[in-house]
């Protein structure tokens, strides 16, 4: 088992998303989810200044899939972006269709900034590049209401890019930590618009999952 940790620089509930029963990472950090594998876990944390407390955490339940696979796989559907709905469809990260030999990407949180319309050559070429999408039912996200990180769990904290390479009783340790947590959305994501509630909409109530 490996546990990546990193740092959730812009956490809008796009990258990882929580919505919908399922945490999935989809775009953003490239190089985890080139590596990761089913029984591995991801933990995403506040930059430094804020702490390093525990933003969100997911066991990777299933063989990580193509951007195809995902696009295609009905359960994520609803992961698709829309900009003419609430602030939950806006943050889907469910955006890259299949077509001929590449894709299209969706109007996102990921296409260009001034003209949702176009594309973003550099943001699709970054997320195509981690060739997987990253699933899980077992985990907790904490966004706007980060928890804070354990004494024993200090190793955790990264410094650039992201940290792997954990001694067995960190593993151990952390582990420990999951069970401590309920599972689901906790809160909505750090950036979002203040009094838009879709967010409970998007979550799995939270509810205790077997390990």
């Amino acid at each position: 088992m490996t546990v990546y940790s990193y740092i959730v620089t812009d956490d809008t509930g796009f990258s990882p998303n929580p919505f919908h029963g399922y945490c999935t990472l989809a775009c953003c950090k490239p190089a985890i989810r080139r590596t990761a594998k089913k029984g591995d876990w991801v933990v995403g944390l506040t930059p430094k200044k804020q702490g390093h407390r525990i933003v969100y955490f997911m066991r990777v339940d299933e063989t990580p899939k193509t951007y195809a696979e995902y696009w295609r796989d009905k359960r994520f559907i609803a992961k698709r972006p829309r900009y003419d709905d609430s602030v939950l469809k806006k943050c889907g990260d469910n955006i890259y269709e299949p077509k001929g030999s590449g894709y299209r990407q969706l109007p996102s949180m990921h296409s260009n900034r001034d003209n949702r319309e176009l594309e973003n050559p550099v943001n699709k070429a970054h997320d195509l590049g981690g060739k997987h999408v990253l699933i899980s039912e077992t985990f907790a996200y904490f966004g706007s209401e980060p928890r804070n990180l354990p004494s024993d769990l200090t190793a955790l904290a990264p410094g650039r890019g992201h940290r792997s390479r954990f001694s067995d009783e960190v593993k151990e340790a952390f582990l420990n930590f999951t069970r401590t947590a309920k599972f689901g959305v906790h809160a909505h994501p750090r950036r979002w618009t203040e009094g838009d509630i879709s967010w409970k909409a998007g979550g799995c109530g939270c509810a205790e999952r077997p390990k």
